[in-house]
Order: C-alpha cells, then structure tokens, then sequence
C-alpha cells in the first residue's frame, strides 16, 4: 500500500461508546478513515465482506463469535484486509490464539492514540504490532517445563485438536466420556492451561502432538 493511501478501517466492539472512542482517535489522524463499526463478531464478518476494510480493529470478546473467530472468517473471505485484535484482555492463551488466527496485532485498549494509530499504519504496511508489554509474554523463553503428557492424554489432545467432542472422543477411545474429562483436566494442569483451545495449542507449540 503506498504511504499517501488512506487507511480504511473497520471497528468492531460490542460497547458503542469504546468504539466512538476509538474512532475519534483514528479520524483525527492523518491518512486513516474509519469506514464501519460494528457491535459483534458476525457483524463484522458481514461489514468486512461489505466494505473490504485494509485494517478491521477487532474487541477479543463479542459474544457468540468472538474476535479470534471473526478474524479466521474475515481473513477467509476478505484476504485483503488486515486484523488487529484490541481487548483489555492480557492472558498468554488468548495471545496465542490471536496470532494463530492471523491476527497482525495485539493492542491492549490503555494503547495510546499514538500507539493506536502507528499500530494501524504498520498493519497496513504489512508488519506485526504488538503492544511492548504483551511481546514479552509472547515471546518469553520457557524456563520451567512442564510434566509430559501421557501417551492418553496426548491422544485425547489430538482428538480435541480435530473438533471432537468429550462424547465423540469417549467413543473412538472405547472410554467413559468421565474418563475423557479427567484426561483433559489432567493435561490443563501439566500444560499450565484453562481451556480446550488453548492445551492444544500449547502442547502443539511444544511439540506434545503430531
């Protein structure tokens, strides 16, 4: 993108008043026009097919479809556009889950107007922005390892990472969807994790699964 373009942006956020907000920081910006707002994931997807935005600035959190959800969808159907996720969130997990998306950034929404605003011109000129506090945590080295999966739990990880559910995986694996539960449960506490999505990931980033 040349540098005298104008920078059409897309704001999605499901509170009016965070997404005014953001859209006067970046219309009292030179070069960047705010195109659409939006107040859900799915309503983003839909602005984002709509206008083909170069940035959609998207809040973590929205509902049904969340905003790592609703980048895989932009990013799908509207390979032009760029996506930076903004969010009050700072969990290593949601990071990560962001990035795998396809995000190009990662802004925390304390950023201020001129980390905003230099974090939509770098999108748009095809870097990565990350806000300087969460990189560390990104990027950090891992000094403590955790204890290694079993041969099961790394099983039932895979099966997660294919979309299977507790029932599902109980089925394959002849076991008790209980049993599936207490796989996970004790894969969460090795891997240092909460969720689903996120011990998949992590195991997948250290090499747990194939």
């Amino acid at each position: 993108m040349a540098e005298t373009a104008t920078i059409r942006v897309l704001l999605a956020d499901d509170h009016p008043v965070v997404r005014e907000g953001l859209s006067a920081m970046l219309e009292s910006a030179e070069g960047i026009s705010v195109v659409g707002q939006a107040g859900s994931g799915e309503e983003a997807v839909v602005r984002a097919v709509d206008l083909r935005p170069d940035i959609a600035l998207l809040d973590l959190r929205m509902g049904a479809m969340d905003g790592v959800a609703a980048t895989g969808q932009i990013l799908r159907l509207c390979p032009g556009t760029r996506v930076v996720i903004v969010t009050t969130y700072e969990d290593d997990a949601d990071i990560l889950r962001a990035v795998e998306a396809g995000a190009s950034g990662y802004l925390l929404k304390g950023s201020s107007r001129q980390e905003l605003v230099d974090a939509v011109r770098n999108a748009a000129r095809g870097e990565t922005v990350l806000t300087p506090s969460l990189a560390g945590k990104l990027f950090r080295p891992r000094v403590v390892e955790p204890s290694p999966l079993s041969g099961r739990e790394r099983e039932v990880l895979g099966l997660v990472s294919l979309g299977l559910t507790n029932a599902e995986i109980g089925s394959r694996l002849f076991i008790g969807e209980a049993t599936v539960k207490t796989h996970l449960l004790r894969s969460f506490k090795k891997l240092g994790v909460s969720d689903r999505t996120a011990a998949v990931m992590t195991a997948m980033e250290r090499g747990l699964l194939s």
